[in-house]
């Protein structure tokens, strides 16, 4: 009797362990959606709090229409602080950032001008649909 009630309390804490593990929480997921780059510091200041509250979260610039402007080297916001410094900074968070090649190919950028590190995707709103519906990102426009 003794033995199958340590048996039954060994079993129990294990699967008290185990259920601890399966409830750790996945890292957040999370595209910010950029389509005019007035917005770009407020995006990238929201997005540096949200990394401060929360470290472990995934974060994506998607970026389409006069939103690619500011990945654009030599970009700088009104005051004109260059747009490169706090990009750089959110890479090295591992936040990434996608430009979408539509607006490149209609406005005739080229892509040798996006900043290094961004990553052009075919089309912005597609990127964005996709990361929602497959791949279970939170949608976030600043």
């Amino acid at each position: 009797m003794l033995k199958s009630i340590k048996s039954l309390i060994t079993a129990t804490i294990a699967l008290g362990i185990l259920g601890l593990v399966g409830c750790a929480t996945p890292a957040t997921k999370v595209v910010y959606h950029v389509n005019d780059s007035a917005d770009a510091t407020n995006a990238m200041r929201n997005a540096n709090n949200h990394l401060d509250a929360d470290p472990t979260a995934k974060i994506v610039f998607v970026t389409h229409s006069k939103g690619i402007d500011f990945l654009l080297e030599g970009a700088a916001d009104k005051d004109g602080n260059p747009y490169n410094i706090p990009v750089e900074k959110l890479m090295s968070r591992g936040v990434t950032f996608d430009v979408c090649s539509n607006t490149m190919v209609k406005r005739k950028i080229d892509p040798k001008t996006v900043l290094p590190g961004s990553k052009i995707v075919p089309s912005g709103v597609a990127e964005i649909a996709t990361l929602q519906a497959k791949e279970g990102f939170v949608y976030i426009k600043p």
